[in-house]
């Protein structure tokens, strides 16, 4: 058998095709003893993590050979047989193939080559939660998509959990019904504004822009997460001027407002501010959890000392979740992962407004962090990236009630300032809580009027 057509790498297992068809074959004829199963059905489903993914070679490639190759990669073995992993070790550890189905399903003869260069799968793998039970999300990565994730074209799209593994997360402190309860809004939307511009500005700028749209209307008032603790606007600074606004903004309107301070930073002084902050009266913390790491949101919200909601931010997203063919797909990062965690809230790309993102991998985001999960609490999804009054109306008729509308610009770029810019977001959540069309509703209501003269009702255009 000639093992160098694997010389290059473990981790281009996939292009091993490009080897004479013999050798190929003939190289692969080590993994024709890996345990598989026949489906879902032919598992201890309580035992593995179920993997699936998408994938896309070249015609004339076995996937059956190289999804076994896969497996092995990722659980017990190598590009090469190796004398320590025995048949009892296969038989506990290795991941086992479950299936492979191409898109179509061709049965009997392909299409010609200049129709067809390249063919596509759906492919399931289990992985036994032995391998990495308590270890948390890295390993989890590491082992689903791990050396693998290097391979052009292949994207993870979705994993499935047994009890036994998920047993090790806490999920979310509050949750929907947690924030409802804390904020006293039983059924509306809540209303998010990021203090603008994004950073550079002084604690005493954050202070009363925060105020602002607080006794606005705002149910929660985030730091944007491009300021953290900078040293022209510390976070000891911040924290004390702006739960005085709170204080004063809470005061005047009879409503709560909860202020989401960026904690995130290096380690383990991120920890630290956590603590810090809470101590000096912050109601409520954010991360930048796809930079700072998920285990490092799982640190904060699973700390019995924060007792205080957490907001994850998705930035850094496009990193994970870019690729047509590579990485993961939004639903795990933006949604499975960060309520595993434990994140209380967290913001996804709305296709409303600038953001870029389908309408159905939206819908997913939305379905994934809401959705019955075991025993995980769901997470309140925020829909955000440039969206104004105007796209109240179609925002909560395809994602419903249980959303935290985030605005920017649309509040603090209101003709009339940030407290109308509030008020008009909160004229049209009452309008079409009550059934009333926004354009209508906004002929009698000053603040609605003047941002849909500015915005309108259509997607957001980017401007200087």
């Amino acid at each position: 058998m000639n093992n160098n057509i694997f010389q290059y790498s473990n981790i281009i297992f996939f292009d091993i095709i490009m080897a004479p068809e013999e050798e190929y074959y003939e190289s692969c004829k080590q993994y024709l003893d890996v345990p598989e199963a026949i489906g879902l059905d032919g598992i201890d489903l309580e035992s593995y993590i179920i993997a699936s993914y998408i994938i896309k070679r070249p015609r004339g490639m076995n996937v059956n050979y190289l999804s076994r190759f896969a497996a092995i990669e990722q659980s017990t073995g190598t590009w090469v047989r190796v004398p320590a992993e025995t048949a009892e070790v296969r038989k506990e550890h290795v991941a086992r193939v479950l299936g492979v189905y191409e898109l179509p399903h061709y049965e009997y003869v392909l299409p010609s080559k200049a129709d067809h260069p390249e063919r596509l799968y759906f492919v399931q793998i289990g992985f036994p939660i032995s391998n990495i039970k308590g270890d948390g999300i890295p390993m989890l990565l590491t082992s689903v998509i791990g050396n693998i994730s290097l391979t052009h074209g292949l994207k993870l799209v979705d994993l499935a959990f047994p009890k036994a593994y998920l047993e090790d997360f806490k999920g979310p402190k509050f949750g929907i019904d947690g924030l409802r309860k804390l904020l006293k809004v039983p059924e509306r939307p809540l209303l998010n504004n990021m203090v603008k511009p994004c950073t550079g500005h002084t604690c005493d700028v954050a202070a009363d822009l925060v105020y602002k749209a607080a006794v606005g209307g705002c149910d929660v008032v985030k730091d944007d997460e491009l300021i953290a603790n900078p040293a022209f606007n510390t976070l000891e600074d911040r924290i004390s001027a702006v739960m005085e606004s709170i204080d004063r903004a809470d005061s005047e309107k009879g409503e709560k407002t909860l202020y989401t301070i960026n904690i995130t930073s290096k380690f383990p002084e991120m920890f630290e501010y956590a603590d810090k902050m809470v101590e000096m009266g912050a109601n409520a913390l954010m991360i930048n959890y796809l930079s700072a790491g998920f285990e490092a949101l799982r640190a904060v919200c699973e700390d019995p000392s924060i007792k205080v909601p957490v907001l994850g931010h998705m930035d850094f997203g496009g990193a994970y979740i870019g690729g047509e063919w590579t990485g993961l797909t939004s639903m795990l990062v933006l949604g499975k992962f960060p309520r595993m965690c434990g994140a209380d809230t967290v913001v996804i790309p709305a296709p409303y407004g600038k953001a870029e993102i389908l309408e159905e991998r939206y819908e997913q985001n939305l379905k994934v962090l809401r959705y019955p999960f075991q025993h995980i609490k769901p997470t309140l999804p925020m829909p955000s990236g440039g969206i104004t009054q105007g796209m109240v109306e179609k925002t909560m008729k395809e994602a419903g009630k249980d959303i935290l509308i985030g605005s920017g610009g649309g509040i603090h770029s209101h003709p009339d300032g940030p407290i109308a810019g509030a008020k008009a977001f909160r004229q049209a959540i009452y309008a079409v809580m009550n059934g009333i069309e926004v354009r209508n509703y906004a002929k009698e209501h000053e603040e609605l009027g003047k941002a849909l003269g500015v915005w309108g009702t259509g997607k957001t255009q980017l401007i200087e």
